[in-house]
């Protein structure tokens, strides 16, 4: 009797711990297809519309490289440092304000000419450009990397950064990023007030030329978000051509037209032409008609950063753009 009770323990014994063991092993299946499902989804791909067509891109990009300025703070605001990237139009290769977060990029050409070697020697996962400058590398970038293009680049910088969110994959981040802007811009228009109830003119000097910027420039546009208005004037120096609202070349004659209740100027001096910038701005500046501009003379004609202010163009210099209003404006 003794020996069979012990032989039903045994089995007893011997069917839970097989029970333990196909348990254990459906958890360790279920963990192992888990882990498996996480890495399909890691390797699932996405597809961009842009400027030249329908690009897919497999992945999250970790390998990215960028050849806009504006491009370049899009990215650094996203928290992705590009591998490669083009050189600042300014700096010893980048702008000041982003050298600190630019150490360890490669510089693959400038906008307007790329060393595609260098950008094929980094083998990127993702290649970002322009159609309106790049157009003609297109097909020599896509064969080393997913590529995708904006359109343009004038001063709707948020469009462009939407599609930089969205190339990267990152568009909500990126809404994080352009909401932080838009909340910035009604704080100034809030503290503000009657200060931003003028009329104001942007102009540029650069060696041997002088520009006035408009509306759909990158400061303009700016300028209009927090409400600033453009001198009536300056409508005689965009009527050849009404619809285009970017900037003009202009002689000494047009300093008139100029004038309004604040002037914003700047000057685009690289190291290879800053003698010719440089005597540029004194020739203008020390003329009779500038010094009589009425925001000249109640000293309201504030000399700011081309960089920030014009060449860059991205989403780091706009908050730059409005801690200088805040400063130069408001707080007078």
């Amino acid at each position: 009797m003794q020996a069979t009770y012990q032989k039903a323990w045994l089995a007893l014994i011997a069917i839970v711990l097989s029970a333990v063991m196909l348990t254990a092993c459906g958890n360790g299946e279920k963990e192992e297809a888990a882990d498996t499902g996480s890495k399909d989804k890691e390797g699932e791909s996405y597809t961009v519309e842009h400027a030249m067509g329908t690009t897919e891109v497999k992945g999250k990009p970790e390998k990215v490289v960028i050849l806009t300025n504006e491009g370049t703070e899009a990215l650094l605001a996203l928290g992705v440092t590009p591998v490669g990237a083009v050189k600042s139009w300014i700096g010893d290769p980048w702008y000041e304000h982003i050298a600190g977060d630019m150490k360890d990029v490669e510089v693959v050409g400038d906008e307007s000419a790329l060393n595609v070697e260098a950008i094929a020697a980094l083998k990127p996962d993702l290649i970002i450009g322009n159609k309106l400058r790049q157009e003609d590398q297109y097909e020599k970038l896509s064969k080393i990397a997913p590529t995708v293009f904006s359109e343009t680049l004038k001063g709707q910088w948020q469009e462009n950064f939407k599609f930089y969110a969205k190339a990267l994959d990152r568009e909500e981040e990126g809404k994080k990023v352009l909401a932080d802007y838009d909340a910035r811009v009604a704080e100034l228009k809030e503290k503000g007030g009657e200060k931003l109830n003028q009329d104001v003119s942007v102009v540029r000097f650069m060696a041997g030329a002088t520009r006035i910027y408009n509306k759909d420039s990158f400061s303009g546009v700016i300028l209009e978000q927090l409400g600033f208005t453009k001198p009536a004037n300056l409508e005689k120096v965009f009527s050849d051509n009404p619809k285009d609202l970017f900037a003009r070349e202009v002689t000494k004659e047009l300093i008139p037209e100029m004038d309004g209740d604040l002037l914003f100027y700047f000057t685009y001096d690289p190291a290879e032409s800053k003698a010719d910038a440089d005597k540029q701005v004194e020739e203008w500046t020390n003329d009779p008609l500038w010094k009589n501009l009425n925001a000249v003379k109640e000293g309201k004609a504030y000399q700011v950063s081309d960089a920030i202010w014009n060449t860059s163009g991205g989403v780091k210099s706009a908050n730059l753009v409005l801690d200088d209003i805040e400063k130069l404006v408001l707080e007078n």
